[in-house]
């Protein structure tokens, strides 16, 4: 499809020329500016007043009208292989960095350069790059954090011993199931929780900094070293913890509803907590017994170019502009998420919020997430395993032998040449 899409390029390139040598210069600017320079940015409903508010001064900087198309970013990405081919797809969008990788190498996303490459860490910059090439400006930086309940305790936790001592606080008892608290709740069921913990023990997905997927550390003496750890939790946790569809749910209600002192979760997670009244501080999540941080995955959203698009120039352009450091710190007066960009990042530090310093200390613990899209057969194996270890269906060796063998399985079947 890219080599159809390039030869596309091509016909109109030489169309456009014959056009032109058959027209006169004023005709040929007319054209230009009414049609050729307009460029469709697609961004979800709460970006759209931030777009329009600094668009003026990149069309006045470069000529080039920017049309703001209200989407979800998830929409415009399921969409993007139907609606590119027929012209309907927006030329500038956002994806998650877990997508960025697997829609490049696909042919649906343009590679871009980095205009503002010195003002990202290597973190961020691989987040948007697969086998050399990057296909996306790193816009958002997001981790997992942890949140305590001021009402309930002081100051926040430092260290997994002091949620253990929290757990064996009969005020944290939870009702109906002796022997079981909930001083301190995670969703370790879910891999995207749990990970931060194997990988403070050692454990990985894939080798190479996520890019060998035929490396796989699920099953290495760390990753059994720490979901031996996380049995340990199970085993203080009431049942509804591995309720693998629930689990999520319940977290959440015993802490917004004063029950639960500390939990592991997003920063998307503040509003809901805000809107129930928690009096909640957040911050990096605690050290692990082996000393060992918590690395939580790195992830959040870029900015990328549809390969379908015929303005791949002025698209660069738009990237160039809406990362640099007065935009990243004009988004994040507006959006209150982290900026990719380090040094809009700092003055987002500055700021006095409490949940940006603790997303951007933990953000320099965290892990990129794997963007090869082998990353797709890790999940529900993944998940599988937590869940078998944790309620002692098997052990936890064999938990994590049978994850990794499934994993590779399902990369052998789908993506074998």
């Amino acid at each position: 499809m890219k080599h159809k899409l390039l030869k596309s390029v091509a016909l109109l390139a030489a169309s456009s020329a014959v056009l032109a040598a058959c027209s006169s210069s004023s005709d040929t600017s007319s054209s230009e500016s009414s049609s050729s320079d307009k460029l469709v940015v697609s961004v979800d409903t709460g970006y759209v007043d931030y777009i329009n508010d600094i668009k003026a001064d990149f069309e006045k900087e470069t000529g080039i009208t920017v049309e703001v198309k209200e989407e979800g970013m998830i929409d415009t990405l399921d969409k993007l292989a139907t609606d590119g081919p027929t012209g309907a797809a927006p030329d500038v969008f956002m994806a998650p960095y877990d997508r960025v990788g697997g829609l490049g190498s696909e042919g649906q996303l343009a590679p871009v350069t980095l205009g503002n490459e010195a003002d990202y860490d290597d973190t961020a910059k691989s987040l948007v790059t697969l086998d050399g090439t990057v296909y996306g400006a790193p816009a958002v930086v997001e981790t997992l954090v942890l949140y305590y309940n001021k009402d309930l305790i002081s100051s926040a936790p430092t260290t997994f011993e002091e949620l253990e001592a929290l757990q064996k606080d009969a005020k944290y008892a939870f009702a109906g199931e002796d022997g079981k608290a909930v001083g301190f709740l995670a969703n370790w069921t879910n891999f995207y929780y749990g990970y931060g913990l194997l990988a403070g023990y050692g454990g990985y997905v894939f080798g190479d900094n996520g890019t060998d997927p035929s490396d796989i550390g699920l099953g290495n003496d760390g990753a059994i070293e720490g979901l031996n750890y996380a049995k340990k939790w199970y085993a203080m946790w009431p049942q509804g913890m591995l309720d693998t569809t629930k689990a999520g749910d319940f977290i959440t209600e015993q802490f917004t509803t004063g029950k639960a002192a500390a939990i592991i979760d997003g920063p998307w997670a503040a509003a809901s907590f805000k809107d129930a009244g928690v009096n909640y501080g957040a911050a990096q999540i605690p050290t692990l017994p082996n000393g060992g941080k918590y690395e939580a995955f790195g992830g959040g959203k870029a900015w990328v170019i549809s390969n379908y698009s015929t303005k791949t120039s002025e698209a660069q352009q738009f990237l160039d502009y809406v990362t640099n450091e007065a935009n990243q710190k004009a988004f994040y007066d507006v959006t209150q998420e982290i900026p990719a960009n380090t040094k809009a990042r700092e003055y987002a530090s500055t700021q006095g919020n409490e949940l940006t310093s603790a997303v951007i200390a933990q953000f320099a613990d965290a892990q990129p997430m794997p963007n090869i899209p082998q990353m797709a057969e890790v999940w529900e194996p993944a998940a599988t395993m937590f869940f078998d270890a944790a309620s002692g269906a098997k052990d936890v060796k064999t938990a994590t032998s049978e994850a990794v063998t499934a994993i590779k399985e399902a990369i052998e079947q789908k993506y074998s040449e």
